[in-house]
Parts: structure tokens; C-alpha cells; sequence
């Protein structure tokens, strides 16, 4: 038994799930292994940073898409804050490989639709509320991610069950997919008799073999509790959600009144972002490799309901069967 909607139908898999993109965890292997579970892998792109890089990762990951009939499939995700300088050279580089998904954070998503949509490319554009859902729709977005509370890395303000009913009241026509603190089938089951299309799930990926991070990284999501979620504007200057490690607690979470006030500097503020967000992302690499102590590890409150570590298919397989298996719970009920 599975599940189709609109989801499945116009990204073309099999569950509607997005393996979210996450900055530094996301890799090839995961990708690979998202597609052969017929869900939908997604990156950042600002994982592949060096020269030709992007395009021979999507190369391999087109190649492995098309020799395994298409079970699954892949997308980006592009910053397009005018603070990331790699955007436009992404975006070129996308366009040429002829992604299939985008998904959009932090800025403005004109140009990455345009584009896309030349050649039948789907954009789906990160929102926290309804004022930005309407500037992407009116730009002509394909769907919204809806990033509510409890999400890894940057989260909302708005709990999806508010979230989610109010964007599909507003703009029926387009996908709505819920992110944040979603880790289990339950979790989905319940987005899914929300009204949402479909989820996007990333904390829960992160305790995968195939992730590229330390041992200690995944032990922590396995540890952690949904407690031991933080907030911090020291990495990106932009409220965040991570694991509250001792180096966390070291550093603070707040920035100073020179930072806010360098921040909101109209004549400067672009490259104040730009060097905060260059610094917290070193930190961040660093923070991943074996070894470090200076921990600073993204996830989201979902932590709370992540007890192994197992393979991205693994994973996959036992989402869609205790979501299947709510549903049918649920149908039960009402015989």
C-alpha cells in the first residue's frame, strides 16, 4: 500500500517526503539512497563550494536517478539572500544540469522560478507565514515548505497546525509541505490529515549511516531530548535551532547590540550578514569532523523521537510503513 496525491504526482516519487537539505550533513550517498527509497533527496548547494564541484555532483546524482527508473528523486537547495556570493554561479550551474526541484530559503525566489520553470523545473520556497507565501505565489512558486516550530536550523514561529491549514486556505493551488519537528509516521499521518501534500523531514536523516558527519554528531541527535534544543543568532545572524552543547553555552545565543545594530545598517548590513555568515559556517564545518570540541550541531526538537541511527532507506521504509500504518489506525476508528 502506498500514498499519491499531488505530491507524488508532480515530483514524481513514490512517498511524499523531501529528505531535507541540510548544510554540511547532505551528500551523495544520502542522495543516492533517498532516490532508491522513492522519496524525494534533497541538498544545499553551498556543500559544494569548490570549482566544478556542484556540476559533477549532479551529474552523478542525474545518472543514479536515471538508472534506477526513476523511483525516487532530487533537488537543491539554493540561499538566495544576496549575502551568499555563490548564488548566481549555483543557480547557472543548476539551470544547466536541469535540476527538477528547487527549494528556496532566505530571499528572494524570482529569478530561480523564472528559470526553472524554462524549462519545467518545480520551485517550492521556504516560508514562515503568510505574508511571504504570498510574495512567493505571486512570483509564481510551484509550492511552500512550511518551516513551523521545532525545525532544525532556521524554524518558524507558527506551529503547523496553524501553519499549514492557513497557507492551503489562502492558496489552494499550490503544494504545502510541512517541515519541522516531524520524525516519525504519526508525525506525518497527522501533517497529511492537516491538508498538507506531503513532509519534509531532516533531523531524523542526520542519524543515518550514510550522513557525512562524526559519530558524535549522530550519537548527540540520538541523545539529545527535545529540551536540549536552543535558539542562536551566532551563526548566521538569523534565530537558528541547535543542540545546546557546552560550546554552545560558551558562545551565547544572542547577538550583541553592536552586531543587531551592524545588521540593520542599511548601507552595510549586506556585508556585515555576509562575513557573520562566512564565520558561522567555518565553525560549523569544524564542528562536524571527528575530534572537535567545539560542537555546534543543527537539529531540530524531533530529537526527542530518535532513538538509532540506521541507513537513509532504513529510514525511509519505516516512516512510510508507521505512517501507512496511523492511517489505517485512524480508518479504524471511524468503521
Amino acid at each position: 500500500m502506498g500514498i499519491k496525491n499531488r505530491f507524488t504526482t508532480l515530483l514524481e516519487v513514490d512517498f511524499p517526503m523531501i529528505m531535507a537539505p541540510m548544510f554540511l550533513v547532505s551528500n551523495v550517498a544520502m542522495m543516492k539512497a533517498a532516490i532508491d527509497a522513492g522519496i524525494m533527496g534533497t541538498f544545499p548547494t553551498l556543500n559544494f563550494r569548490e570549482d566544478g564541484e556542484l556540476g559533477k555532483v549532479l551529474d552523478e546524482v542525474k545518472a543514479h536517478h536515471e538508472a534506477q527508473g526513476r523511483k525516487g528523486n532530487y533537488g537543491v537547495n539554493l540561499i538566495v539572500q544576496r549575502s551568499n556570493p555563490l548564488y548566481p554561479k549555483h543557480l547557472k550551474v543548476c539551470v544547466e544540469k536541469q535540476v527538477p526541484l528547487y527549494i528556496t530559503s532566505l530571499g528572494n525566489p524570482k529569478e530561480v522560478i523564472e528559470k526553472a520553470h524554462s524549462y519545467g523545473g518545480k520551485v517550492l520556497c521556504d516560508v514562515t507565514n503568510l505574508a511571504h507565501a504570498k510574495k512567493c505565489y505571486d512570483m509564481g512558486c510551484d509550492g511552500f515548505i512550511a518551516v513551523g516550530q521545532g525545525a532544525g536550523g532556521h524554524a518558524g514561529p507558527f506551529p503547523l497546525q496553524l501553519l499549514v491549514p492557513t497557507l492551503l486556505e489562502h492558496f489552494p493551488d499550490k503544494l504545502v509541505i510541512s517541515a519541522g519537528g516531524i520524525a516519525n509516521g504519526q508525525g506525518i499521518a497527522s501533517m497529511l490529515a492537516a491538508g498538507a501534500d506531503g513532509v519534509s523531514v531532516g533531523t531524523r536523516f542526520i542519524a543515518s549511516t550514510e550522513a557525512g558527519v562524526s559519530d558524535a554528531y549522530k550519537e548527540a541527535v540520538v541523545d539529545a531530548k527535545m529540551d536540549d534544543i536552543v535558539l542562536t543568532e551566532r551563526l548566521s545572524g538569523t534565530p537558528c535551532n541547535i543542540i545546546d552543547t557546552p560550546y554552545a553555552k560558551k558562545i551565547g545565543y544572542k547577538q550583541n547590540r553592536f552586531e543587531r545594530w551592524m545588521s540593520k545598517n542599511k548601507t552595510i548590513r549586506k556585508y556585515f550578514k555576509m562575513m557573520v555568515q562566512v564565520k558561522g559556517m567555518k565553525k560549523l564545518e569544524q564542528s562536524v569532523k571527528p575530534g572537535n570540541y567545539n560542537n555546534l550541531w543543527s537539529a531540530g526538537q524531533s530529537v526527542e523521537l530518535i532513538h538509532n541511527i540506521q541507513s537513509v532507506q532504513g529510514i525511509a521504509e519505516e516512516l512510510e510503513c508507521e505512517t501507512i500504518a496511523a492511517i489505517q489506525r485512524v480508518n479504524e476508528m471511524m468503521s
